[in-house]
């Protein structure tokens, strides 16, 4: 009874200290300086780490429909790492928006509403299709359940697989859309893609062995 007791009252004690601490952990971090360092990190580069991730879990999703090489338990494996992937793809990607908007690269209204910033419409617009297509692709995925009957799994593969358009559009969107980029993000780049095409040709390939 007095360790329960004595556990309630250290609960009550921190329970409005975490949120004070927090706080003063952000105060501290802004008048330091490192919240600069850390906008102009992901002013460069969240966009990079949402383009790799993405296109990490797009090749994770690739591998698992793979049945010439993976069992059943190293399938359910690699839609986990899928799953994982495309969460913290998503994250990066939203820190990328906030940013951009943040340091006044674009606006609110023009990274809501494709092909709308005044300066780069177009390159823009296709980050801001490529995100609205991740962000469905996302929530069919996890609402597949609700793709029943006869012509539902059809519908849910058809958006699914609008990841790779999505994926496409936040290529160019990535190279062309803001300052030339670094020779490591370039090298990023080229690795997803390569990777990308060589899995999907693989799939492709073993699908045709299987018709």
């Amino acid at each position: 009874m007095a360790n329960s007791s004595s556990t309630a009252a250290t609960t009550a004690v921190l329970r409005p200290a975490l949120p004070a601490a927090l706080l003063l952990f952000i105060a501290v971090t802004v008048h330091s300086g490192a919240m600069d360092t850390l906008v102009h990190f992901l002013d460069y580069s969240a966009g990079v780490l949402a383009l790799i991730s993405l296109s990490v879990t797009v090749l994770w999703g690739l591998a698992a429909t793979d049945r010439m090489v993976l069992h059943s338990g190293h399938r359910l494996l690699a839609q986990a790492v899928h799953r994982g992937t495309a969460v913290a793809g998503l994250g990066f990607l939203g820190l990328h928006i906030w940013v951009k908007i943040a340091e006044g690269h674009t606006g609110a209204l023009s990274a809501a509403v494709p092909f709308t910033d005044g300066a780069r419409p177009a390159l823009v617009g296709l980050g801001s299709l490529a995100a609205y297509t991740f962000l469905a692709v996302a929530v069919t995925g996890a609402v597949r359940g609700a793709f029943t009957g006869t012509a539902g799994p059809r519908w849910w593969r058809a958006l699914h697989m609008s990841a790779y358009v999505a994926w496409a559009l936040a290529l160019v969107h990535g190279l062309k859309s803001g300052r030339p980029a670094a020779g490591w993000a370039i090298a990023g780049y080229a690795l997803c893609l390569g990777a990308v095409a060589v899995r999907l040709a693989l799939r492709m390939r073993g699908g045709r062995r299987e018709s």
